[in-house]
């Protein structure tokens, strides 16, 4: 570096061949003048003054100014030149940085530097996993088909697409039902009949070899045997084999015809026929749940004090007896306990604790009607004594309560003019529901009319729910020895189904009168048929 700062420091023209300092030509004015008047011309007088030895004296300061200003401009030739040097180092230098980039170099030694590190991480990295990838590959590759099954993976809600209602699907999914459940009532129903003593030499053969195997401590064994021997007749009838045997004869159900070609009121009906018995069904699986729930949960104190005791003692027994004891006295509850009280009905109704508690345990809807009977029975005015002696002699509290019967609108005698005696049967003591259609009217607000239906001993009588006054004209009162003729009506002959009303002619009117819209109408034409032929009976009584 510094033999080529000497090169650049001697690159330009030597001092020698500088010029002086007047006779450059980057003099300045001032340093002209100065050299004027250090260098004036010689003249005549001047030589004269030289010979004169008084300008001798002079002369010398004057050649001694001479001379420091000549070292003044060569100091000043001196600085120049160093300023000059200088100007060209710091070009130099300038060349220097913009070739060799050292900011732009470091940074990217510094980069290098990083990525070396980077690499080196990941290398030692790297070194350290091949040995537990190598496990892990090793693992995977042994047990990976394992492994897959214990990943855990969110439930996938799938929601299946209902099928459209259908009369075939129907008793298609009837059909395979029974068919399903062909086996286990066969299996409960010979069941049954081992109890019940249906063949007395096969019931006494189970009990003697069902009483030998609890004696033994065989009972278990014996099970699971009869478990094997089943499923190897199923197997055998399986492979083609005739085996049938059971201890009630099979009763061939009646083949259904197909229904395919069923009218629609044909279809409709065998939906309703399907709803109805799916709705026993479910509410017998309703009822059993809750008084199981209720039985479990305290509702009835004194039947669950009973099974806690129970409970107790089979739990005191099962650890102090032996197991045979157990077996036995389940063999004696299954073929005799429990035939003597099938047989003999008073018998269960007396000793069989369990009937009588399961008997006795109320469903849900059974307590809300005991809550709301409870509730009623305080809310009842009582009685004052004032008012049981208005009460005539000879007359029952029934009479009474009878008379004091009212509907919504008032007293029930008054609102439909009748004496004090006729009251509603206790069938239709809050009444039906129903529509009644005049068809000898034509105007729309006589046609129709809603209202509640009663059946006194002697009278038909309907409340017009549109009524406000106490005895309102739109109530009618038909008396039931007027009635020519009742029977089942169907209102629209398009609905499918017997129809939800009931047709009463008079001879009062042209037309029958119609009761639509009731959905108790079998309770309800059963009740005015019965009431209407005890009433024709007592009138004719010849017929």
């Amino acid at each position: 570096m510094l033999k080529r700062l000497d090169k650049i420091r001697f690159r330009g023209p030597k001092r020698d061949d500088f010029l002086d300092l007047p006779e450059s030509p980057t003099g300045s004015d001032t340093e002209c003048s100065d050299d004027m008047l250090l260098r004036p011309r010689p003249s005549i007088r001047d030589n004269d003054e030289q010979r004169d030895p008084a300008s001798l004296g002079t002369l010398s300061v004057m050649q001694d100014l001479r001379s420091e200003s000549e070292r003044l401009n060569e100091v000043k030739g001196h600085l120049e030149i160093a300023l000059l040097e200088k100007h060209f180092l710091q070009e130099e230098l300038r060349k220097l940085r913009e070739e060799t980039n050292v900011e732009t170099l470091k940074q990217e030694l510094e980069r290098e530097r990083s990525r070396r590190l980077d690499l080196e991480q990941k290398m030692n990295k790297q070194q350290k996993e091949t040995v537990c990838s190598r496990l892990q590959s090793w693992l995977y590759d042994r047990f990976g088909v394992y492994i897959e099954d214990f990943r855990f993976q969110p439930e996938e809600n799938t929601v299946e697409a209902e099928e459209p209602l259908s009369a075939k699907r129907l008793t298609e999914n009837m059909r395979r039902l029974k068919w399903s459940a062909r086996p286990v009532t066969n299996f409960l129903r010979n069941l049954s009949a081992l109890s019940n003593w249906h063949s007395v030499y096969t019931s006494a053969i189970a009990f003697i070899i069902y009483m030998n195997a609890a004696w033994h401590g065989w009972a278990i064994p014996l099970f699971l045997f009869l478990a094997i021997l089943r499923l190897s007749l199923n197997y055998l009838i399986a492979r083609g084999w005739r085996i049938q045997w059971s201890i009630v004869p099979e009763v061939s159900e009646p083949v259904e015809p197909s229904k395919e070609d069923l009218t629609v009121s044909e279809k409709f009906q065998l939906v309703l026929d399907v709803a109805q018995k799916a709705q026993n069904l479910f509410g017998k699986m309703a009822d059993v749940l809750e008084k199981i729930k209720n039985l479990f949960m305290w509702v009835q104190p004194e039947i669950t004090q009973k099974l806690y005791i129970a409970l107790w003692v089979a739990f005191i027994s099962s650890c102090v007896l032996p197991y045979k004891l157990m077996g036995l006295y389940a063999g004696i509850k299954f073929f005799i306990i429990d035939f003597l009280f099938k047989s003999c009905p008073k018998l269960r109704d007396k000793y069989d604790t369990p009937h009588i508690m399961w008997n006795s345990l109320p469903t849900d809807p059974q307590l809300k009607e005991r809550s709301n009977a409870t509730v009623s029975r305080r809310i009842q005015p009582v009685v004052s004594r004032s008012s049981l002696a208005t009460i005539p002699a000879g007359v029952t509290r029934e009479e009474e309560s009878g008379r004091s019967h009212s509907t919504k609108k008032g007293a029930f005698h008054e609102i439909f003019n009748l004496p004090e005696n006729e009251r509603p049967l206790p069938v239709c003591e809050n009444g039906w529901r129903c529509c009644l259609i005049n068809r000898d009217r034509k105007m729309p607000t006589d046609y129709i009319r809603n209202g509640m239906l009663y059946v006194t001993e002697n009278c038909l009588c309907f409340e017009s729910s549109s009524s406000r006054s106490g005895s309102s004209k739109k109530n009618k009162v038909i008396k039931l020895v007027d009635i020519t003729d009742i029977q089942k009506y169907k209102v629209l002959s398009v609905l499918p189904g017997s129809g939800m009303g009931i047709s009463i002619a008079t001879p009062s009117t042209q037309k029958p009168l119609v009761f639509g819209a009731m959905i108790h109408r079998d309770e309800a034409f059963e009740t005015i048929f019965t009431q209407y032929m005890k009433i024709m009976t007592t009138a004719n009584p010849e017929t």
